[in-house]
């Protein structure tokens, strides 16, 4: 006899089926309904949220990424709205030819189906991922954590609604339980979940990726590096590296580390104190840096473990480097392969910081911070890829689909 979750997977696979169905338009349709019915219930959303935030430690850096406010939410509306607006990833024509005997072959981008995604104290996520799946005709089976488990439960109760209200099987879009048990079970599920996305700490991330027999896509955590170059503009620096890191220190496109030229560090870091003070950042500096910063009150011998460490809080590590070689190395060994940023005026040094850093999304000049779907004009994004294969820095829309191959003969045969 089936469980609750195994049920819970059948009707999610069935709903797909019947996802494929509906017209863009009546999509379209539905995530303006769903947009318009956040901000309606905007009370009963916020309560629920204000459920999830009592149970955690007001000190810990998570709750940022938990709490919900009008602003937000009005954000979230927003977002879903522009998504609504994008053209649909679903039957686009990537190939037509004849083949012999007038045989016809198309190739076509189609939904992957069911996708799966497991993400952690975000429950913007829930909206997103959604919202993303049903503008790419896929039904989500939708696994977050027990911090956010009021939230998420709201606000798939509210997009269900919305979806039975348009005519939609409410079962497109499905909340798993919150515990561990349920990962097992979507790891075998190959009969009905095609893909699985996990969001969250690298923690997560490994254990996705060692479990599943469903194939991952790894949305990486971000430890994120600004190297301040010996030709660097000071003023554009400071600007930088403050809004990398103090900007929304608890999301993964925040700088941890910072990489300062040996050229130019005895300008710069002492710069720095001020605009960090001003928000209390804490820094594990490594020798050269400390000598730079020791009156800075929240200054930390950095250990070896400080490099490579995703803090997610108003912490990073800062290190001086001989040269730009030295700030690759340092680059390679310690990168998640997400986001890195170079500041300088030499254009050939931004080049090959570009060309040679093996990161999703490289910068020059600018803030690790706009590493975002929604910045980047796709929309939101249900995390940033650090893999390679099929999708490769803000998983959003356009990537939410596969191809498949269409062939129309006459009674054709080999």
């Amino acid at each position: 006899m089936m469980n609750d979750i195994d049920q819970v997977f059948q009707k999610t696979f069935t709903a797909s089926k019947k996802l494929l169905r509906f017209s863009d338009e009546a999509i379209r349709d539905v995530l303006y309904a769903i947009a318009d019915e956040v901000e309606a219930d905007m009370p009963s959303i916020l309560k629920a949220n204000a459920k999830d935030v009592k149970k955690m430690d007001a000190s810990d850096p998570m709750v940022d990424r938990l709490e919900l406010n009008e602003q937000r939410l009005k954000s979230i509306a927003n977002a879903i709205r522009k998504i609504a607006e994008l053209p649909s990833p679903v039957g686009q024509l990537i190939l037509k030819r004849k083949l012999k005997k007038g045989l016809e072959l198309k190739k076509m981008t189609v939904p992957f189906g069911v996708v799966g995604v497991i993400y952690e104290s975000r429950p913007n996520v829930t909206f997103d991922t959604a919202v993303l799946c049903l503008k790419s005709k896929n039904a989500c089976l939708l696994k977050g954590s027990r911090h956010a488990d009021e939230t998420n439960k709201k606000s798939v109760q509210l997009i269900q609604k919305v979806l039975k209200k348009k005519g939609f099987p409410a079962d497109c879009v499905s909340l798993l339980p919150s515990d561990r048990k349920t990962l097992d079970k979507m790891f075998t599920a190959t009969k009905y979940i095609d893909l699985i996305i996990p969001r969250g700490s690298q923690q997560l991330i490994e254990t996705v990726r060692k479990n599943s027999l469903v194939p991952v896509i790894e949305t990486g955590a971000g430890v994120c590096h600004v190297y301040v170059h010996e030709e660097a503009n000071i003023k554009k620096a400071l600007q930088i590296v403050e809004n990398a890191k103090t900007s929304r220190p608890s999301v993964c496109n925040a700088m941890d580390t910072l990489l300062v030229d040996k050229g130019i560090a005895s300008q710069f870091l002492p710069l720095l104190k001020e605009s960090f003070l001003k928000h209390k950042v804490e820094i594990y500096a490594d020798a050269k840096s400390s000598s730079l910063l020791k009156s800075y009150p929240y200054l930390v011998k950095a250990s070896e473990d400080d490099f490579g460490k995703e803090f997610l809080s108003l912490k990073c590590s800062v290190k001086v480097v001989n040269n730009f070689d030295g700030a690759i190395d340092h680059i390679q060994k310690y990168s998640t392969k997400h986001s890195e940023a170079i500041v300088s005026e030499n254009k050939e040094a931004c080049e090959r910081f570009m060309n040679e850093v093996d990161a999703a999304v490289v910068y020059a000049n600018a803030s690790t911070r706009f590493t975002d779907g929604e910045e980047f004009g796709l929309g939101a994004e249900i995390g940033i890829s650090t893999q390679k294969p099929h999708a490769r820095g803000p998983f959003a829309l356009e990537k939410l689909v596969c191809e498949k191959w269409f062939v129309t003969g006459n009674g054709h045969i080999r």
